[in-house]
């Protein structure tokens, strides 16, 4: 507070401010016997002010430099109040001396110093009170964004940690439906080894990323797709419908393959139960959409996954997910992140 930028014009209006509550007080009586009116009493209440704000300011800075803080065994805005303490008696002499340099005529001089003094005291204790203020306003500040951050970190971390787990098991199916198709049909097999690696070279590259464009999350979903075809076969539909004028956007890496293996993880997925999963844009969403076909003795989900995404898209955009659950149908909105070049 001692430190702010334009701390001249505050110590001016400070010191006007106490020179009209003495004149309207009438407390300037007390002066009568004092050449000190008018101006000069104004002069005198600017200097007061001046010396000990400039000299907190010192203090402070000086604590600042020597690193107090509250791991110490002392608060620092306590050791800056008792340290202004002689700031307000150095003060008070040094204006006393001046107002004796230009023969001020003070009589009785201890009267005047103890009213000098008693008006740094309570300046000084309104500016200390001030600071005191903004310094825990200004902690109160810094707490908030240290817990944003670790919170930001621990949903980061808690999203790529359901990264890691989802990749396993995919991989574990993956091999499973190449084992047999290496045998049946080569070729088929080949490119499902292409796929395969594309999908985990996506992975891999972009796992440190916080957005990628929409582009680059629908080249790799292709190619995930193509996995989930030759695996399920005619038991799973997914229809792709993005449009392109939404492929400059950005999305968090991997949401589409988190959502779409939520839907294959809880619903039936078979030949009487075909799985049908939507994924379009519409008005600055990217929505995927499934029909409702709950696994018969599946308990019910813990929902991790999604609030995960929910709780990660709450620091990439102003929007949040919607997840809206139906008899029919379960959908997620996720919003797409528009970041201007």
């Amino acid at each position: 507070m001692f430190n702010i930028k334009y701390r001249y014009i505050y110590i001016i209006l400070l010191a006007v401010y106490s020179y009209l509550n003495i004149i309207f007080t009438g407390a300037d009586s007390l002066l009568s016997n004092l050449e000190v009116k008018g101006y000069k009493l104004l002069l005198v209440l600017l200097f007061v002010i001046i010396i000990i704000w400039e000299g907190n300011r010192l203090i402070q800075k000086k604590l600042v430099e020597k690193k107090y803080s509250f791991k110490k065994n002392y608060q620092p805005l306590v050791i800056l109040f008792l340290l202004s303490l002689v700031n307000v008696a150095f003060a008070s002499i040094a204006i006393v001396a001046l107002i004796e340099i230009f023969n001020w005529k003070i009589t009785p001089l201890w009267f005047h110093a103890k009213l000098l003094l008693g008006f740094g005291f309570r300046i000084n204790l309104f500016l200390n009170s001030i600071n005191a203020i903004v310094y825990f306003l200004n902690l109160s500040k810094e707490k908030q964004l240290e817990a944003e951050e670790f919170k930001q970190k621990s949903i980061e971390a808690q999203f790529e940690a359901l990264r890691n787990q989802i990749n396993p098991h995919f991989l574990f199916n993956s091999l499973n439906v190449l084992s047999s198709l290496v045998y049946k049909n080569a070729e088929e097999a080949d490119k499902f080894i292409q796929q395969l690696a594309k999908v985990y070279r996506y992975l891999i590259n972009n796992q440190d990323k916080k957005v990628i464009r929409l582009v680059d999350e629908l080249n790799f979903i292709n190619s995930y797709i193509y996995l989930l075809n030759i695996r399920f076969k005619n038991n799973l539909y997914i229809n792709n419908h993005i449009q392109a004028a939404d492929h400059q956007n950005y999305i968090a890496p991997a949401t589409i393959q988190l959502l779409l293996e939520n839907a294959i993880k809880h619903n039936v997925v078979s030949q009487k139960k075909p799985l049908h999963i939507e994924i379009v844009t519409s008005n600055g969403y990217i929505i995927v959409k499934n029909n409702l076909q709950p696994k018969p003795a599946q308990k019910e989900g813990t929902r991790i996954g999604l609030s995960n995404i929910r709780n990660r898209y709450h620091f990439l955009s102003n929007q949040t997910v919607e997840i809206n659950d139906s008899d029919e149908y379960f959908t997620v909105k996720i919003p797409l992140i528009n970041i201007e070049e």
